[in-house]
């Protein structure tokens, strides 16, 4: 068994820390001063292939698989984390699910542009009371009129949905049917009247990759931007959530590894009683605890990939995944917190930033609390958490 990475993925790690620090680094820093998307930076990393690399060469990826996902959302995360919300929506949830789900003339129409990040995408399904079973408690509807469908409702934290151009969002086109009355739609939110996207305020995140809630009155969606057959949604819904997964616990991993590199510098750099912090055992065992779990996490990230690259059923391997990246983060932030003390709140080091993603990254995908349910069913025979056959690359 071999856990060194192939030349390939080493080389793809590479070009992506060279273009963070080139490219996104300085972009954040401007888009957070002006609080201002920063579109041309994501369209730059599109051209550069960062955002395609589990699509095939046919619509513009490179076929690298997802493995090379998960290390790209690592790598982003850890260098400037803000970034990371593009590995989701421009590299994974939603041109992943328009990718396995939808038309040939659907998918040409809208992936190519989304993983090239020429047009910005989202992932519409979270609403205001949907809680821990987003889709069986939806509210928003999706009623047929014609050849168009009238979407009314509203979502709740949707990412990029202030400056989306193609998005995927779910409805109920059968309020009464529960899961079974789901349906998924592309929408442009730019196509015309009825939908707004209202920032919400969230302390110690970004000013420039914001969050949302969506308000649809009367939002038309022509029949053919319908993803899937009526009723599919909940199935479509899933399958993107477990992409997602690896993204999130990726993202969850490059934060924790960041928090162990800050740590690790402050506690060579700062002198008490005329040493280094590092030399006293209490930082010693906090940083060897933290430096552990970052490398369990790693292993679970990568497993992940690779149970995803070989086709087979993968909610098993995201859901312990998620789980443990969100444990060794959330320790990490922790103990880097320790380490630095009161500094740890002052804004010329990255700590707080770092909990701010941190806390944000726990709760999506599913929340700790989900993901332990998930494990216990399937561990104790109550639900296979592997029963649903995935739909993987399929074009």
């Amino acid at each position: 068994m071999d856990f060194t990475l192939p030349p390939d993925l080493i080389q793809v790690r590479d070009t992506v820390e060279r273009l963070m620090i080139d490219v996104a680094q300085p972009a954040a820093k401007a888009a957070e001063r002006e609080a201002r998307f920063p579109r041309e930076a994501i369209a730059r990393l599109g051209a550069e292939g960062v955002f395609g690399t589990a699509f095939p060469e046919a619509v513009g990826g490179s076929a690298q698989g997802f493995q090379s996902v998960g290390l790209i959302s690592e790598t982003v995360s850890r260098l400037e984390p803000g970034f990371g919300y593009c590995m989701n929506l421009q590299g994974m949830t939603c041109p992943l699910t328009i990718l396995n789900w939808g038309t040939d003339a659907q998918i040409r129409r809208f992936v190519p542009d989304l993983i090239a990040g020429r047009k910005i995408g989202m992932f519409a399904l979270t609403e205001p009371g949907g809680g821990s079973d987003p889709a069986g408690n939806m509210k928003t509807t999706a009623k047929k009129r014609g050849d168009r469908y009238v979407l009314n409702g509203s979502k709740m934290f949707i990412t990029f949905s202030d400056e989306c151009d193609t998005g995927v969002l779910f409805a109920k086109t059968d309020p009464a049917a529960g899961h079974r009355g789901v349906t998924a739609f592309v929408v442009e939110p730019k196509s015309g009247p009825g939908y707004r996207a209202d920032p919400v305020a969230m302390s110690g995140l970004s000013r420039a990759f914001r969050s949302c809630a969506v308000f649809l009155d009367d939002f038309e969606v022509p029949e053919e931007n319908r993803l899937g057959p009526e009723g599919e949604g909940f199935r479509i819904a899933m399958t993107a959530l477990e992409y997602g997964r690896l993204t999130v616990s990726a993202r969850l991993l490059g934060l924790a590894q960041a928090c162990l590199d800050a740590a690790s510098g402050y506690a060579r750099d700062r002198i008490i009683r005329g040493q280094p912090i590092g030399r006293t055992q209490s930082v010693q065992h906090l940083a060897a605890d933290m430096t552990v779990n970052v490398e369990a996490a790693r292993l679970l990230v990568r497993r992940l990939g690779w149970t995803m690259d070989r086709g087979g059923p993968a909610g098993r391997e995201a859901a312990q995944a998620k789980y443990f990246a969100s444990v060794a983060a959330r320790h990490a932030a922790g103990a880097a917190a320790e380490i630095f003390g009161g500094y740890a709140l002052a804004d010329e080091y990255p700590i707080r930033k770092f909990m701010g993603y941190i806390d944000m990254l726990n709760m999506g995908e599913g929340a700790p609390a989900v993901q332990r349910t998930l494990i216990a069913e399937d561990t104790l025979g109550y639900k296979d958490a592997n029963r649903h056959v995935p739909k993987r690359l399929s074009r």
